[in-house]
This record gives C-alpha cells, sequence and structure tokens, in this order.
C-alpha cells in the first residue's frame, strides 16, 4: 500500500522534468527565432553605434546624434533584456555578455546627469574606458555576425574596428593632458597603429585610463600579430610551392610523387607475382 504514492511522487516528478526540458526548448527556439530577426537591423546599429563613440569621443555630438545614439542605446537595452528574460539559464547568459550589460548600464549615467542626478559621475574617466572596450565589444560581434569569425579578412576589419575605437579612447583620454604629444586624432591614431603592431612608441600614456587601455591594445596587437605573421608567411610558402623551381614541395609535386610510387608498387607486385609463379 505505501509504495502507490511513492510511484505517484515519481511519476509526477519524471512528469516536471519532462514539462521543464520541453519549457527549456521552446524558449531556445524563440530566443533563436528572435536572434535571427534581430541579427541584420542590430548588426548595422552595432557598427552606427561604434560610428557615434568616435564622433563623440574626437569632435562631440550634435543634439540630434546624441538623441540618435540614445535611441539606439535604448534599442540595445531592450534587445538584452529581451534575451535575458526568455533564456531559461539566466546565470549563463550574463557570464556570456557581461561585457555588454556593464557597456549598457554606463550611458544611463549620462541620461541620469541630464536631469541633475549623478552630476559628479562625468568625472569619473574610467566609465570613458567602458564604453571605449563595449564598443569595440559589440563592434567585434556585428562583423563577426557578417564575416562569419574566420579568415584574414575578418581579422583585418576586426584590428581596424579596434584601432579606430581604441584611438578615439586614447584621444578622450590624453587630449589636453599636461605633457602629453596626443593633440589630434590622427596622432592618436598613429599611436594606436605603432601598438597593434607591436612597434611601439615613444609616447607613453599620462592617465591611469589611457595606460590600461594601452594595455588592452598591446595585449591585442600581440595576439593577433601571431596569426598575421604566420598568415603572410603561409602565403610565400604556398606561392613557392606551386613553382616547379621552389624549394618546398607543393601539392602538385606531392601528387605525382604519389603517382610515381604508386606505379612503382605495382611494378613490384607484378614482379613478385611473377617470381612466385615460377618459369
Amino acid at each position: 500500500m505505501s509504495a502507490e504514492p511513492n510511484g505517484e511522487t515519481t511519476d509526477k516528478t519524471v512528469t516536471d522534468a519532462h514539462a521543464k526540458r520541453t519549457l527549456d526548448r521552446e524558449r531556445y527556439k524563440l530566443a533563436a527565432r528572435i536572434g535571427r530577426a534581430l541579427a541584420a537591423p542590430m548588426t548595422v546599429l552595432g557598427f552606427i553605434w561604434l560610428i557615434l563613440l568616435v564622433l563623440d569621443f574626437t569632435s562631440g555630438l550634435s543634439p540630434a546624434l546624441r538623441g540618435v545614439s540614445y535611441a539606439i542605446w535604448g534599442l540595445f537595452v531592450a534587445q538584452f533584456l529581451l534575451e535575458f528574460f526568455i533564456t531559461s539559464n539566466k546565470l549563463a547568459y550574463l557570464r556570456r555578455n557581461w561585457i555588454t550589460a556593464i557597456a549598457l548600464v554606463v550611458p544611463a549615467f549620462r541620461v541620469f546627469s541630464v536631469f541633475g542626478a549623478l552630476r559628479a559621475l562625468r568625472a569619473i574617466r574610467g566609465l570613458r574606458l567602458v564604453r571605449v572596450v563595449g564598443s569595440a565589444n559589440r563592434g567585434m560581434r556585428a562583423l563577426g555576425s557578417v564575416m562569419g569569425r574566420r579568415g584574414f579578412g575578418y581579422v583585418t576589419s576586426l584590428s581596424l574596428i579596434v584601432g579606430v575605437a581604441g584611438a578615439s579612447g586614447m584621444y578622450a583620454f590624453e587630449h589636453g593632458v599636461a605633457g602629453s604629444t596626443i593633440t589630434s586624432f590622427s596622432s592618436a591614431l598613429w599611436w594606436t597603429a605603432m601598438t597593434l603592431t607591436t612597434m611601439g612608441s615613444d609616447y607613453f600614456p599620462k592617465t591611469a585610463q589611457g595606460r590600461l587601455l594601452c594595455f588592452l591594445l598591446a595585449l591585442y596587437g600581440f595576439a593577433v600579430f601571431g596569426y598575421v605573421t604566420a598568415t603572410i608567411a603561409s602565403f610565400f610558402v604556398a606561392r613557392d610551392a606551386d613553382t616547379s623551381e621552389g624549394d618546398i614541395a607543393g601539392a602538385r609535386q606531392l601528387e605525382r610523387l604519389e603517382r610515381e610510387i604508386a606505379a612503382l608498387n605495382e611494378k613490384i607486385d607484378r614482379m613478385m607475382s611473377q617470381s612466385r609463379s615460377g618459369p
């Protein structure tokens, strides 16, 4: 008699687990459909957001462009909240998108400052660094959705995005600082290009935010420089291998060697067959 309630409890547990798995699958499918539907417009807005960041840091935004920036920011926040509430594993979602979450919070400080609240946060220049990193991250994601996150073209375009975003941030941090030689956006671009190509520069950032940004740019340049070097080297190696005078065997030379070895093996097999059969 006592086994019957236990059986009912087990059946209910199995049913609840099955219902939860079904709900999770439906949520995943819904999130995937929403992601596909929003991929194209959010990719375009990601590039526009990055351009507005560069303009804001270098020359400032007009009231109209600032309104466009706030509108795009609102759409990004709405997308993030929608995906967050739909997904079943919210903690995993936050771990994957923590940079995006922080970058979306920062513009709220400026919105509040318009109404007089949190005005002192304008002096916290570290928020600009978060904006630079967050905007570059969104630009990377937009580029990845367009180019598929692979290939030399993707790495080159990605480096261009990082370079422009990094230069705008460095200009915002170092412009007007005593002893700074970065007096224009062009000089900031030159300095950033030298850092990304690991050539270095005589200028050393004066602000703490500039030094941290310098470290992040150098870290990216160090990681990408090896890939670029290997790609260029493989190009010349492949070109040398395609010539008959090259010191390195290419695909055509290897194919010819394989055919010759196969013919030699067939000849040896025939000779051995003849020797076994005897006169």
